[in-house]
């Protein structure tokens, strides 16, 4: 099993979820700065040239929220089984960080990686603000009164591993309790500690710019 990976990217929820289940890849790091995700090796992994991707089965699969699912339905354990209410729910959340994770996207962009800074957009940057807002106060609502996403520990907790370090950089954590209680009992598990192998952030919160 081989999961091509970059530190602090989306492939960080294969690798937490991989963590939980005692597996232990090998991973090969490429770099979102110097062109190698575009490169034909890595266009034969990801065809849209994007982290992750894991060869596992004789096979490789690209897009995380695929790459979860196919974990929980061939190894033990992690996700209702299918066919049921709780996998359905477990469906929802599964899709739902991948609609926080592009906002989240988005939001690197603008305030990290878009080059001159005066092509930064302070409109766009508080649109996706405003609508990761409401992500983060939809999972408030479910949390509170709850430890986790479903009844107990799952890999929809695991497909946010890479929102987790990156929504309360643009989003501050007051008004949030239950999230913020959740992410850090995320934190505190040990595979969540060894998945977690760096950062894009250089700061610890991120201020919309004025128009």
């Amino acid at each position: 099993m081989r999961l091509h990976h970059i530190p602090g990217s989306r492939s960080m929820r294969v690798l937490w979820l991989l963590e939980e289940m005692g597996a232990r890849p090998e991973v090969r790091e490429w770099s979102l700065t110097d062109g190698s995700l575009r490169s034909p090796e890595f266009r034969a992994l990801s065809p849209a040239g994007r982290i992750p991707a894991l060869e596992v089965d004789g096979r490789v699969i690209f897009e995380s929220g695929a790459i979860v699912q196919y974990l929980t339905e061939t190894r033990a354990g992690f996700a209702p089984p299918p066919g049921t209410l709780e996998r359905a729910e477990f469906l929802e959340w599964l899709h739902f960080a991948e609609t926080q994770g592009g906002l989240l996207q988005n939001l690197n962009i603008q305030h990290i990686f878009l080059r001159p800074e005066s092509a930064r957009s302070a409109a766009l940057m508080k649109l996706d603000t405003r609508r990761l807002d409401l992500t983060m106060r939809a999972m408030e609502a479910h949390l509170t009164g709850r430890e986790w996403l479903l009844a107990e520990f799952s890999a929809a907790d695991c497909m946010f591993g890479f929102n987790i370090d990156a929504m309360f950089r643009f989003v501050r954590a007051e008004g949030c309790p239950a999230l913020s209680a959740w992410a850090a009992r995320c934190r505190a598990r040990p595979a969540y500690g060894r998945a977690m192998d760096g950062t894009l952030y250089t700061r610890d919160f991120y201020e919309v710019p004025d128009a």
